[in-house]
């Protein structure tokens, strides 16, 4: 999954269009021996969700061509002997205006999914995960999307628990961390509000209602005695 999500990410340069990307993604998976595991998802017909700009999850790739400055995330899935696994990078596409201030609000949501992974230790709470994420972007003054959240992840795509980017509860409310979980955890957050609305008739795709960019990061990892493995890492 990392090595399919690290090429594709590579391949995000002003020229190539979405749907190509698309495509690139199938075969590489394929190629490995594995399914696009977006594709067991029932009325979803592609192999990633791409997050243009304002996008924040669920894009369905088009034939728009990417151009310098765009932002551009890729949330990936591979279904392997049996298992799900899901992933998401962002970048941005260089030449664009205000990059610095783009790459900060990349970094800062980056940042945060990582923190996340390190507070989910075996004995911790799922509210430790969301406690740690929200304070890092909230703290750089951007925002969560509190209708998106990570999840559970195995033989399904989406299982529970449910993996929120902030807190809403006492953390000793919240679920108990145990061996052998497997957990898609994931850094949902947009520049501006928060707020976020379907855009279009497709049904899927999600965007910032303030139009204002929007950051996605996500990796799946195992909860073991030995510590934190991710399971989408090089």
């Amino acid at each position: 999954m990392a090595e399919v999500l690290g090429e594709l990410i590579a391949n995000v340069k002003a020229g190539i269009s979405e749907i190509e990307l698309d495509r690139m993604a199938e075969k590489l998976i394929i190629s490995k021996g594995a399914e696009p595991g977006f594709k067991k998802v029932e009325g979803y017909k592609n192999t990633i969700c791409i997050s243009t700009n304002d996008v924040v999850v669920h894009g369905i790739p088009t034939e728009y061509v990417l151009k310098a400055g765009d932002k551009v995330g890729i949330d990936c899935g591979v279904f392997y002997e049996g298992f799900h696994t899901d992933m998401a990078q962002t970048t941005v596409i260089k030449g664009g205006k205000n990059l610095d201030e783009v790459n900060k609000f990349l970094q800062t949501g980056e940042k945060a999914m990582w923190e996340g992974i390190e507070a989910a230790k075996l004995g911790n709470r799922i509210g430790d995960i969301s406690k740690a994420m929200q304070g890092i972007i909230e703290g750089q003054g951007y925002s969560v999307v509190r209708s998106l959240i990570g999840h559970g992840v195995g033989s399904e795509l989406h299982e529970d628990p449910e993996i929120p980017g902030y807190l809403d509860r006492p953390i000793l409310k919240t679920p108990l961390l145990k061996e052998g979980m497997t957990i898609a955890i994931e850094a949902i957050y947009n520049m501006g509000k928060s707020d976020v609305i379907y855009s279009g008739s497709d049904g899927w795709t999600i965007k910032s209602r303030d139009g204002s960019l929007s950051g996605l990061f996500e990796r799946s990892i195992a909860i073991t005695k030995r510590g934190t493995e991710v399971l989408t890492r090089k």
